[in-house]
């Protein structure tokens, strides 16, 4: 795993890109709810012009069910078998940006087989960080609608404990202080 250190901000657009670093971008996108997956995908999809997915919707939209529905009716098991299938399809993919779930690192050697397959990219923001931002939005996440904030921070801490072995298996890990489109830029241009 490459940890990036912030040096001095230098402009860089997707045209200081080598030609074919744009059409070989395959980034996965790793890290616990709220570090910002979603916002980094879409904010390097305008950039880079390359489809940018969210895992967890797609399965969604496979199984016809929402993740929620999908976990109280076939439980986590069949949930985490079809989130390694419906990731296993980027393989045939020659362009993309997929935002993980927060588990998807920890189950069914997926790490392994993104890291084969692509760039993974854990964004590691503190959990005070994280609970900050998803006190907001509880009431869009059923793991944690029911949560005051004290177990929120308990139940993110136990998460992140038990995920970091996982996650630490990422080519490059970027906390806020490194997170950029100038960072992201370098990362692929270093891996075209």
């Amino acid at each position: 795993m490459t940890t990036i250190t912030a040096k001095k901000p230098t402009k860089a657009t997707s045209k200081d890109l080598p030609a074919d670093a744009k059409t070989q971008a395959k980034i996965f996108l790793i890290g616990m709810m709220g570090s910002g997956k979603s916002y980094w995908a879409d904010k390097l999809k305008k950039k880079l012009k390359v489809p940018a997915y969210d895992l967890d919707s797609l399965v969604e939209m496979m199984e016809e069910k929402s993740i929620k529905e999908i976990f109280e009716e076939d439980g986590e098991e069949y949930f985490r078998k079809a989130e390694a299938k419906m990731l296993r399809l980027f393989s045939e993919k020659k362009q993309f940006i997929v935002s993980c779930g927060g588990g998807t690192a920890c189950y069914n050697d997926n790490m392994k087989w993104m890291n084969k397959h692509g760039i993974t990219v854990w964004i590691d923001e503190p959990v005070e960080t994280l609970c900050e931002r998803l006190s907001k939005e509880k009431f869009h996440r059923p793991l944690i609608k029911d949560l005051d904030d004290q177990s929120l921070k308990s139940f993110l801490k136990k998460q992140l404990e038990e995920r970091t072995a996982f996650y630490d298996q990422c080519a490059y890990r970027l906390n806020s202080k490194e997170l950029s489109e100038t960072t992201f830029l370098k990362i692929i241009a270093s891996n075209a």
